[in-house]
Protein backbone atom coordinates (compact mmCIF):
# COMPACT_ATOMS: atom_id res chain seq x y z
CA UNK A 1 0.00 0.00 0.00
CA UNK A 2 1.36 3.00 -1.06
CA UNK A 3 2.85 5.38 2.14
CA UNK A 4 0.36 7.93 1.82
CA UNK A 5 -2.41 6.01 2.25
CA UNK A 6 -1.06 5.27 5.59
CA UNK A 7 -0.89 8.82 7.37
CA UNK A 8 -2.70 9.57 10.41
CA UNK A 9 -2.61 12.97 9.52
CA UNK A 10 -2.17 15.06 6.09
CA UNK A 11 1.70 14.79 5.57
CA UNK A 12 1.59 17.76 2.67
CA UNK A 13 3.52 17.84 -0.46
CA UNK A 14 5.58 14.48 -1.10
CA UNK A 15 8.40 16.47 -1.73
CA UNK A 16 10.34 18.69 1.04
CA UNK A 17 13.28 20.36 -1.31
CA UNK A 18 15.57 21.93 0.90
CA UNK A 19 17.95 24.61 -0.46
CA UNK A 20 21.19 23.21 0.30
CA UNK A 21 24.32 26.08 1.09
CA UNK A 22 28.02 25.39 1.62
CA UNK A 23 30.52 24.14 -0.77
CA UNK A 24 31.73 20.77 -2.05
CA UNK A 25 35.33 20.08 -0.92
CA UNK A 26 38.10 17.65 -2.74
CA UNK A 27 40.89 16.30 -1.12
CA UNK A 28 44.01 14.93 -2.80
CA UNK A 29 45.66 13.89 0.05
CA UNK A 30 45.29 9.88 -0.07
CA UNK A 31 47.99 9.29 2.45
CA UNK A 32 46.97 7.94 5.66
CA UNK A 33 44.56 10.18 8.00
CA UNK A 34 44.05 9.80 11.60
CA UNK A 35 44.36 6.17 13.10
CA UNK A 36 41.12 7.08 15.22
CA UNK A 37 38.68 7.95 12.39
CA UNK A 38 40.42 5.16 9.92
CA UNK A 39 39.63 2.27 12.53
CA UNK A 40 36.22 3.94 13.05
CA UNK A 41 35.94 3.75 9.11
CA UNK A 42 37.07 -0.28 9.20
CA UNK A 43 34.76 -0.55 11.81
CA UNK A 44 31.87 0.89 10.32
CA UNK A 45 32.83 -1.47 7.35
CA UNK A 46 33.26 -4.57 9.48
CA UNK A 47 29.67 -4.13 10.97
CA UNK A 48 27.39 -3.45 7.69
CA UNK A 49 24.76 -5.77 7.91
CA UNK A 50 21.44 -6.98 6.43
CA UNK A 51 18.13 -6.12 7.65
CA UNK A 52 16.04 -8.60 5.47
CA UNK A 53 18.29 -11.20 7.41
CA UNK A 54 19.91 -9.93 10.95
CA UNK A 55 15.91 -9.15 11.88
CA UNK A 56 13.34 -11.82 12.31
CA UNK A 57 10.18 -10.30 10.30
CA UNK A 58 8.56 -13.47 10.96
CA UNK A 59 7.64 -11.85 15.00
CA UNK A 60 4.38 -11.22 15.60
CA UNK A 61 2.90 -7.46 16.33
CA UNK A 62 0.26 -6.79 18.12
CA UNK A 63 -0.31 -3.20 16.28
CA UNK A 64 -2.70 -2.14 19.59
CA UNK A 65 0.72 -2.53 21.88
CA UNK A 66 3.05 -2.73 19.84
CA UNK A 67 5.92 -2.31 22.81
CA UNK A 68 3.94 -2.92 25.74
CA UNK A 69 3.02 0.45 26.87
CA UNK A 70 1.73 0.78 30.41
CA UNK A 71 -1.14 3.08 31.19
CA UNK A 72 0.79 5.39 33.44
CA UNK A 73 2.76 6.10 30.45
CA UNK A 74 0.38 7.55 28.29
CA UNK A 75 -0.05 11.60 28.32
CA UNK A 76 -4.05 11.04 29.16
CA UNK A 77 -3.37 8.43 32.01
CA UNK A 78 -5.50 10.09 34.22
CA UNK A 79 -7.64 12.79 32.79
CA UNK A 80 -10.89 12.33 32.37
CA UNK A 81 -10.45 11.51 28.75
CA UNK A 82 -8.98 8.31 29.79
CA UNK A 83 -11.57 7.53 31.97
CA UNK A 84 -14.39 7.59 29.48
CA UNK A 85 -12.14 5.02 27.20
CA UNK A 86 -12.75 1.66 26.50
CA UNK A 87 -10.07 -0.64 26.42
CA UNK A 88 -10.57 -0.76 22.25
CA UNK A 89 -10.12 3.08 22.24
CA UNK A 90 -6.89 3.06 24.26
CA UNK A 91 -5.79 0.24 21.94
CA UNK A 92 -6.21 2.67 19.10
CA UNK A 93 -4.24 5.91 21.70
CA UNK A 94 -1.28 3.25 21.66
CA UNK A 95 -1.34 2.09 17.82
CA UNK A 96 -1.50 6.01 17.02
CA UNK A 97 1.18 6.70 19.91
CA UNK A 98 4.05 3.87 18.28
CA UNK A 99 3.27 5.04 14.72
CA UNK A 100 3.93 9.03 15.92
CA UNK A 101 7.32 7.48 17.80
CA UNK A 102 8.53 5.20 15.17
CA UNK A 103 7.93 7.91 11.96
CA UNK A 104 9.68 10.72 13.74
CA UNK A 105 12.94 7.24 14.07
CA UNK A 106 12.33 7.03 10.40
CA UNK A 107 12.10 10.66 9.04
CA UNK A 108 15.06 11.50 11.23
CA UNK A 109 16.68 9.01 9.58
CA UNK A 110 16.39 9.93 6.70
CA UNK A 111 17.43 13.47 7.57
CA UNK A 112 20.16 11.66 8.75
CA UNK A 113 21.07 9.82 5.44
CA UNK A 114 20.69 13.33 3.62
CA UNK A 115 23.34 14.56 6.50
CA UNK A 116 25.74 12.21 6.04
CA UNK A 117 26.04 12.55 2.33
CA UNK A 118 26.46 16.12 3.11
CA UNK A 119 29.22 15.65 4.97
CA UNK A 120 30.74 13.36 3.04
CA UNK A 121 30.28 16.23 -0.02
CA UNK A 122 31.37 19.07 1.99
CA UNK A 123 34.39 17.94 4.82
CA UNK A 124 37.65 18.46 3.92
CA UNK A 125 39.62 15.68 4.84
CA UNK A 126 39.04 12.34 3.16
CA UNK A 127 39.72 9.84 6.37
CA UNK A 128 36.15 11.43 7.35
CA UNK A 129 34.71 11.22 4.17
CA UNK A 130 35.97 7.31 3.91
CA UNK A 131 33.42 7.12 7.00
CA UNK A 132 30.92 9.45 6.20
CA UNK A 133 30.40 6.93 3.22
CA UNK A 134 29.56 4.01 5.53
CA UNK A 135 27.38 6.13 7.98
CA UNK A 136 25.28 7.02 5.25
CA UNK A 137 24.80 3.00 4.46
CA UNK A 138 24.21 2.65 8.07
CA UNK A 139 21.05 5.20 7.97
CA UNK A 140 19.49 3.88 4.38
CA UNK A 141 19.52 0.69 6.33
CA UNK A 142 18.28 2.00 9.20
CA UNK A 143 15.07 3.88 7.27
CA UNK A 144 14.40 1.06 5.44
CA UNK A 145 13.78 -1.04 8.80
CA UNK A 146 11.83 1.57 10.42
CA UNK A 147 9.47 2.26 7.17
CA UNK A 148 9.15 -1.87 6.81
CA UNK A 149 8.31 -1.79 10.48
CA UNK A 150 5.54 0.68 10.19
CA UNK A 151 4.33 -0.43 6.86
CA UNK A 152 3.81 -3.95 8.09
CA UNK A 153 3.43 -4.29 11.32
CA UNK A 154 1.98 -1.10 13.02
CA UNK A 155 -0.48 -0.47 9.30
CA UNK A 156 0.07 3.70 10.45
CA UNK A 157 2.48 6.51 9.77
CA UNK A 158 2.67 10.37 11.06
CA UNK A 159 3.53 12.95 8.77
CA UNK A 160 7.40 14.68 10.22
CA UNK A 161 7.41 16.89 13.61
CA UNK A 162 7.38 20.83 13.22
CA UNK A 163 10.63 20.73 15.43
CA UNK A 164 12.22 18.11 13.85
CA UNK A 165 11.81 19.29 10.25
CA UNK A 166 12.64 23.05 11.78
CA UNK A 167 15.70 21.75 12.93
CA UNK A 168 17.12 19.50 9.96
CA UNK A 169 16.00 22.45 7.93
CA UNK A 170 18.40 24.48 9.51
CA UNK A 171 20.83 22.16 10.03
CA UNK A 172 21.03 21.58 5.62
CA UNK A 173 20.57 25.01 4.96
CA UNK A 174 23.94 26.36 6.94
CA UNK A 175 26.86 26.63 4.59
CA UNK A 176 29.09 25.92 7.59
CA UNK A 177 30.78 22.31 6.70
CA UNK A 178 30.49 21.44 10.62
CA UNK A 179 26.49 22.12 11.04
CA UNK A 180 25.64 18.81 9.50
CA UNK A 181 27.80 17.09 11.95
CA UNK A 182 26.50 19.45 14.99
CA UNK A 183 23.04 19.19 14.26
CA UNK A 184 22.62 15.55 13.34
CA UNK A 185 25.32 13.74 14.90
CA UNK A 186 25.37 15.49 18.51
CA UNK A 187 21.70 16.78 18.35
CA UNK A 188 19.16 14.63 16.49
CA UNK A 189 21.39 11.36 16.65
CA UNK A 190 21.84 12.28 20.33
CA UNK A 191 18.34 12.19 21.48
CA UNK A 192 17.02 9.30 19.00
CA UNK A 193 20.08 7.01 20.75
CA UNK A 194 18.25 8.15 24.67
CA UNK A 195 14.99 7.55 22.85
CA UNK A 196 16.13 4.09 21.28
CA UNK A 197 17.82 2.89 24.28
CA UNK A 198 14.65 3.65 26.71
CA UNK A 199 12.36 2.39 24.42
CA UNK A 200 14.65 -0.95 24.16
CA UNK A 201 15.39 -1.60 27.63
CA UNK A 202 11.60 -1.45 28.72
CA UNK A 203 9.39 -3.10 25.93
CA UNK A 204 8.64 -6.99 26.66
CA UNK A 205 8.03 -7.30 22.48
CA UNK A 206 10.83 -8.56 20.57
CA UNK A 207 10.90 -7.09 17.53
CA UNK A 208 11.31 -3.55 18.17
CA UNK A 209 13.83 -4.48 20.93
CA UNK A 210 15.61 -6.43 17.91
CA UNK A 211 15.13 -3.42 15.67
CA UNK A 212 16.59 -1.31 18.35
CA UNK A 213 19.32 -2.75 19.76
CA UNK A 214 20.82 -3.39 16.14
CA UNK A 215 20.25 0.06 15.20
CA UNK A 216 21.85 1.59 18.26
CA UNK A 217 24.89 -0.50 17.40
CA UNK A 218 25.45 1.68 14.81
CA UNK A 219 24.35 4.74 15.58
CA UNK A 220 26.93 4.64 19.26
CA UNK A 221 29.96 4.93 16.09
CA UNK A 222 27.85 7.78 14.38
CA UNK A 223 28.35 9.99 17.80
CA UNK A 224 31.91 8.96 18.09
CA UNK A 225 32.29 9.86 14.51
CA UNK A 226 30.93 13.31 15.62
CA UNK A 227 32.92 13.44 18.83
CA UNK A 228 36.09 12.71 17.70
CA UNK A 229 36.10 14.99 14.08
CA UNK A 230 34.23 18.46 16.12
CA UNK A 231 36.45 17.99 19.31
CA UNK A 232 39.30 18.60 16.70
CA UNK A 233 37.84 21.00 14.54
CA UNK A 234 36.17 23.19 17.71
CA UNK A 235 39.80 23.86 18.92
CA UNK A 236 40.87 25.89 16.73
CA UNK A 237 38.20 28.23 16.26
CA UNK A 238 37.33 31.57 18.40
CA UNK A 239 35.58 32.29 21.35
CA UNK A 240 32.83 34.14 18.68
CA UNK A 241 32.49 30.95 16.23
CA UNK A 242 32.19 28.63 19.34
CA UNK A 243 29.24 31.15 20.95
CA UNK A 244 27.79 30.89 17.58
CA UNK A 245 27.42 27.33 17.36
CA UNK A 246 26.26 27.28 21.16
CA UNK A 247 22.99 29.43 20.15
CA UNK A 248 22.47 26.67 17.30
CA UNK A 249 22.58 24.06 20.34
CA UNK A 250 20.61 25.65 23.05
CA UNK A 251 17.98 26.43 20.13
CA UNK A 252 18.01 22.94 18.58
CA UNK A 253 17.63 21.62 22.00
CA UNK A 254 14.47 23.64 22.58
CA UNK A 255 13.31 22.09 19.76
CA UNK A 256 14.26 18.28 20.44
CA UNK A 257 13.01 18.83 24.09
CA UNK A 258 9.40 20.20 22.78
CA UNK A 259 9.31 17.83 19.64
CA UNK A 260 8.44 14.70 22.24
CA UNK A 261 5.14 15.67 23.63
CA UNK A 262 3.07 13.97 20.55
CA UNK A 263 0.74 16.62 20.71
CA UNK A 264 -0.55 15.56 17.40
CA UNK A 265 -1.89 12.32 18.73
CA UNK A 266 -4.24 13.95 20.86
CA UNK A 267 -5.45 16.21 18.09
CA UNK A 268 -6.19 13.07 16.04
CA UNK A 269 -8.36 12.02 19.21
CA UNK A 270 -10.52 15.46 19.06
CA UNK A 271 -8.78 17.56 21.71
CA UNK A 272 -7.61 20.87 20.74
CA UNK A 273 -4.13 21.39 20.47
CA UNK A 274 -3.62 24.37 23.43
CA UNK A 275 -5.20 21.71 25.44
CA UNK A 276 -3.00 18.51 24.21
CA UNK A 277 0.03 20.88 24.60
CA UNK A 278 -0.98 21.30 28.34
CA UNK A 279 -2.10 17.34 29.24
CA UNK A 280 1.29 16.57 27.36
CA UNK A 281 3.19 19.16 29.76
CA UNK A 282 1.48 17.77 33.08
CA UNK A 283 2.85 13.84 32.26
CA UNK A 284 5.11 13.05 35.00
CA UNK A 285 6.13 10.31 32.62
CA UNK A 286 6.98 12.71 30.01
CA UNK A 287 8.86 14.99 32.26
CA UNK A 288 11.06 12.45 33.01
CA UNK A 289 11.30 11.04 29.44
CA UNK A 290 12.43 14.33 28.57
CA UNK A 291 15.40 14.31 30.83
CA UNK A 292 16.82 11.11 30.41
CA UNK A 293 16.36 12.11 26.55
CA UNK A 294 19.32 14.71 27.29
CA UNK A 295 21.65 12.14 28.85
CA UNK A 296 23.36 11.59 24.97
CA UNK A 297 23.34 15.31 24.07
CA UNK A 298 24.74 16.80 26.84
CA UNK A 299 27.97 15.02 27.95
CA UNK A 300 28.58 14.91 24.32
CA UNK A 301 28.39 18.72 23.84
CA UNK A 302 30.64 19.30 26.65
CA UNK A 303 33.19 17.17 25.27
CA UNK A 304 33.21 18.53 22.23
CA UNK A 305 34.24 22.18 24.03
CA UNK A 306 30.66 23.62 23.90
CA UNK A 307 30.47 24.93 27.23
CA UNK A 308 30.13 28.30 27.91
CA UNK A 309 27.79 30.05 30.27
CA UNK A 310 24.88 30.56 28.34
CA UNK A 311 24.50 27.06 27.17
CA UNK A 312 24.88 25.81 30.95
CA UNK A 313 22.78 27.86 31.94
CA UNK A 314 20.12 26.53 29.34
CA UNK A 315 20.47 23.34 30.50
CA UNK A 316 20.13 24.43 34.19
CA UNK A 317 16.73 25.76 32.68
CA UNK A 318 15.71 22.65 31.25
CA UNK A 319 16.98 20.72 34.16
CA UNK A 320 19.52 18.50 32.55
CA UNK A 321 22.56 20.28 33.32
CA UNK A 322 23.77 17.03 35.47
CA UNK A 323 23.38 15.19 32.89
CA UNK A 324 27.09 16.86 31.64
CA UNK A 325 28.95 13.98 33.81
CA UNK A 326 27.24 10.83 32.03
CA UNK A 327 29.81 8.76 30.34
CA UNK A 328 29.82 8.38 26.70
CA UNK A 329 31.93 6.06 26.52
CA UNK A 330 30.47 3.46 29.03
CA UNK A 331 26.91 3.87 27.30
CA UNK A 332 28.13 3.19 23.87
CA UNK A 333 30.00 0.36 24.83
CA UNK A 334 26.59 -1.08 26.86
CA UNK A 335 24.76 -0.90 23.13
CA UNK A 336 27.55 -2.64 21.37
CA UNK A 337 27.04 -5.69 24.31
CA UNK A 338 23.31 -5.68 24.49
CA UNK A 339 23.06 -5.94 20.59
CA UNK A 340 25.83 -8.94 20.74
CA UNK A 341 23.75 -10.29 23.80
CA UNK A 342 20.67 -10.26 21.73
CA UNK A 343 23.00 -11.90 18.69
CA UNK A 344 24.24 -14.81 20.93
CA UNK A 345 20.71 -15.42 22.33
CA UNK A 346 18.67 -15.49 19.23
CA UNK A 347 21.72 -17.76 17.18
CA UNK A 348 21.78 -20.29 20.04
CA UNK A 349 18.15 -20.65 20.45
CA UNK A 350 17.77 -21.59 16.65
CA UNK A 351 21.04 -23.49 16.63
CA UNK A 352 19.09 -25.40 19.77
CA UNK A 353 15.92 -26.09 17.64
CA UNK A 354 18.45 -26.78 14.38
CA UNK A 355 19.71 -29.92 16.68
CA UNK A 356 16.63 -30.83 18.14
CA UNK A 357 15.09 -30.66 14.59
CA UNK A 358 18.08 -33.30 13.39
CA UNK A 359 17.71 -35.58 16.22
CA UNK A 360 14.07 -36.04 15.79
CA UNK A 361 14.72 -36.93 12.50
CA UNK A 362 17.35 -39.50 13.34
CA UNK A 363 14.92 -40.92 16.09
CA UNK A 364 11.72 -41.10 13.10
CA UNK A 365 14.71 -42.81 10.88
CA UNK A 366 15.67 -45.49 13.13
CA UNK A 367 12.14 -45.86 14.25
CA UNK A 368 10.94 -46.62 10.78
Amino acid sequence: MPTYELYAKDAGDPLWAVPAGGAARFSWEYDDGRDRLLALYQKGKDKQWDGSRRIDWDLEVDPYDALGTPDEAMNLYGTPYWDKMTDRDKGELRKHYASWQFSQFLHGEQGAMVCAARIVESVPDLDAKFYSATQTMDEARHAEIYGRFLHDKIGMLYPINDNLQSLLGDTLRDSRWDMPYLGMQVLIEGLALAAFGMIRDTTDKPLPKQILAYVMQDEARHVAFGRMALRDYYKQLTDAELREREEFVIEGCYLMRDRLRGVEVLENFGIPAAEADELSERSEYLHLFRKLLFSRIVPCVKDIGLWGKRLQQAYVDMGVLEMGDSSLDLLMAQDEEIAERLDAERFAAEEKARVAEVTDAIEEGGAA
